[in-house]
């Protein structure tokens, strides 16, 4: 029963403030004190392309050159280069982690199985639609991504599909990152993450972007495993139990996967040893590194990345000879001609960068270097 004596017993009516004393409210952060928190001056630069100021006869054409490392791109049939293409990329890169912000016309793309076996990037793919559809095919499995949905998929595998004139976010992490789980994730490839634990990432992600100016170098480290940690939790709250029966391809990639990444700087890592590791028959393995190059080109990839991370590490001063024999080579002309030609810089260019905290950027060729850098460089230089 409430009281209307005044005396405040009733606690849905508080006790009015004392005439006598000023009201204060709790303090508020201004937007000054907001930019001098303490860590260090912001440490992302953003890297740009955009085909905005080109003739409209030259703006697709760029942005095939742009992406051409990641995906063969191409207009809508009907649809004339000449009428224009005004797309534009900002990247930021944050340690091991490339964040993208993309805007484009519609447009179809594909990463074939012949892409695959030249391009070094196996990265997962993170990505928020903010404005427009897209459909994105892998293995005979479409999925459509609308605005607010979040999407996983892997650079690893063959895809393609189309999207609409469109804005969005992409997240790009590499294989390394994320590796202890890679069973879990591949079975997720191409799919949308939905669920409560997908709200709390969209809401993560969007305060990222949001603070992206800012950001300082004492934050990247626990940003990037946030991601990380957040995306696995996402993708393990979704995870369906797989019925009894023969194991797909995918999980049997999986395991070969983890088994290299596990063993890469072991000698004994040979094709023999993955197919007793995994019970597969060495036809069955080449047969599952084909989109690769090959497993044994997989492998060799896999350690000079690793070396070029030894390399660009300043409190790593072990010879390069000796991070040289680590990945596999006997002969440190052999390494630095795969090093250099893998990365567009030599392992003592690279050293070289890292002491003096400078990084290198792997170089353009001839043919690019007129136009600038490409997705391709930005997810290369991404950690190093």
């Amino acid at each position: 029963m409430s009281s209307d004596n005044g005396t405040g017993d009733d606690p849905t009516d508080p006790p009015p403030w004392p005439a006598d004393m000023e009201r204060r409210r709790w303090p508020r952060e201004s937007d000054i004190t907001r930019k001098q928190r303490p860590g260090g001056p912001p440490a992302l630069v953003p890297m740009r392309f955009s085909t905005h100021e080109l003739p409209p006869q030259q703006q697709f054409q760029a942005w095939q050159a742009h992406m051409a490392p990641l995906l063969d791109v191409r207009l809508p049939d009907g649809v004339s280069p000449d009428h224009g293409f005004v797309a534009e990329q900002t990247g930021w890169r944050l340690d091991d982690l490339l964040i993208v912000q993309q805007r484009t016309p519609a447009h179809s793309y594909l990463r074939s199985r012949a892409m695959l076996r030249s391009s070094r990037f196996d990265h997962w793919s993170l990505g928020l639609m903010k404005r427009g559809r897209s459909w994105t095919e892998v293995d005979r499995n479409v999925i459509e991504t609308r605005p607010g949905e979040l999407f996983l998929r892997s650079l690893g595998y063959p895809f393609r599909g189309r999207v609409t004139d469109s804005e969005g976010l992409l997240f790009f992490m590499p294989f390394e990152l994320l590796a202890d789980d890679a069973g879990s994730l591949e079975a997720a490839n191409n799919s949308i993450l939905s669920g409560s634990l997908a709200e709390l990432l969209l809401n993560y992600i969007n305060g990222i972007e949001a603070n992206l100016a800012s950001i300082t170098a004492d934050e990247l480290p626990g940003i990037v495993h946030t991601v990380r940690d957040m995306v696995v939790t996402c993708v393990a709250a979704s995870a369906r139990p797989e019925a009894d029966g023969p194991r797909t391809n995918k999980g049997v990639m999986e395991r070969a996967h983890l088994y290299i990444h596990l063993n890469l700087t072991s000698s004994e890592l040979t094709p023999d040893a993955i197919c007793r590791a995994i019970g597969i028959s060495r036809t069955r393995l080449y047969q599952l590194f084909e989109p690769s190059g090959g497993v044994l080109n997989y492998i060799r990839r896999r350690r000079l990345q690793q070396a070029h991370a030894a390399l660009s590490d300043p409190t790593d001063t072990r010879p390069i000879a000796e991070i040289a024999e680590a990945a596999g080579f006997d002969l440190a002309a052999n390494f630095t001609r795969a090093f250099s030609h893998e990365f567009g810089t030599s392992p003592r260019e690279v050293r070289k960068a890292a002491s003096s905290k400078k990084p290198v950027a792997p170089a353009a060729s001839p043919s690019r270097r007129h136009r600038g850098t490409t997705i391709g460089d930005w997810l290369q230089a991404a950690g190093r």
